[in-house]
């Protein structure tokens, strides 16, 4: 995920900033408690494809 696509993309929900972690290949809102997917580079900015984040995610 390039910093350019980082600058453009929020959060559906907050409309917050996404933080990209290449490790689990997902786009995380902490404010949300919600992380992205991104599959084969895309990102599925959906609600209901977000898995939610715990708080030890949240907290690091």
């Amino acid at each position: 995920m390039n910093q350019n696509n980082l600058d453009i993309l929020v959060c559906p929900l907050c409309k917050g900033a996404l933080q990209w972690h290449a490790d689990t290949q997902e786009l995380w809102c902490t404010t949300s408690r919600l992380a992205y997917p991104v599959k084969d580079g895309i990102p599925y900015m959906l609600v209901n494809e977000a898995r939610a984040l715990s708080d030890e995610e949240c907290a690091a």
